[in-house]
């Protein structure tokens, strides 16, 4: 059966959580490319500045690693990007990070939201801490923002409003639900933005090359689609209304 499209043509905006400089850019920077380049304004949120990532003394690495990230936004045409300065390494699922994505959300206004996943264990080895609370964090911020009465210091006295976002998208690594072809210039565009992070690929060890193994999964993903290079996501649409249980007959 092949995946459908992301209904994308509903999107306005997006704002996609992160936990790190660098998160956005393993595949779903080029789906990024593609809704830029069809109008859609998306919005970077990084919880922490990834200090932590390098071997760099941590000042210096952040510094480094934000110039790279605003090269790699600029790649895909991304230019609403907000870093947060959360410790990386040791991201904590809590109210305060779960204020901070609220607020997020509560300014930008998106009619969807992409958080990272928040399981233990993925099919490629058991995913990161600060991954797994900056996921689980931004599932709970999205409803947050729209209870006027949860952090209402928000609303009272910075101004801001109440906001519902309608779609929730997940990595599709397993069961995904929807794709989105990025066959051609999105494709480049996020590798592109991939390769901005060069100095902090360069400190990793054996680091594959961006141009060589973002295609192939993104090949992958085509096949599930029916396209030469998609990026698939899990898609919940937060105002569909619940799904009943059917009931059984028995002889």
């Amino acid at each position: 059966m092949t995946l459908p499209a992301l209904p994308e043509e509903s999107f306005q905006r997006v704002l996609c959580v992160v936990a790190h400089p660098d998160d956005m850019e393993y595949g779903t920077s080029a789906a990024v490319a593609r809704w830029t380049a069809r109008g859609i304004e998306v919005g970077y949120l990084l919880l922490t500045r990834g200090e932590a990532g390098m071997p760099n003394p941590p000042e210096e690495t952040a510094r480094l690693r934000t110039a790279e990230q605003r090269a790699a936004c600029a790649a895909v045409g991304v230019d609403h990007l907000t870093i947060l300065e959360h410790p990386d390494g040791v991201l904590v699922h809590g109210l305060d990070l779960r204020r901070d994505i609220c607020r997020e959300i509560r300014r930008f206004k998106p009619d969807a939201v992409y958080g990272t996943g928040f399981e233990v264990e993925t099919p490629y080895g058991f995913d990161q801490a600060d991954h797994r609370a900056a996921g689980l964090a931004t599932l709970d911020a999205i409803r947050d923002a729209g209870n006027r009465w949860v952090f209402p210091e928000q609303i009272d006295d910075e101004g801001l409003e109440p906001h519902s976002a309608r779609w929730y998208l997940t990595p599709g690594m397993t069961d995904p639900t929807h794709g989105v072809d990025v066959t051609g210039e999105p494709l480049r565009r996020g590798v592109a933005s991939l390769e901005a992070h060069a100095a902090y690929l360069a400190a990793l060890p054996d680091h594959p090359v961006p141009a060589k193994f973002i295609p192939q999964f993104a090949a992958m993903g085509g096949k599930a689609m029916g396209v030469e290079h998609a990026v698939l996501f899990r898609a919940h649409d937060l105002q569909a209304p619940p799904e009943l249980p059917t009931e059984s007959t028995q002889d």
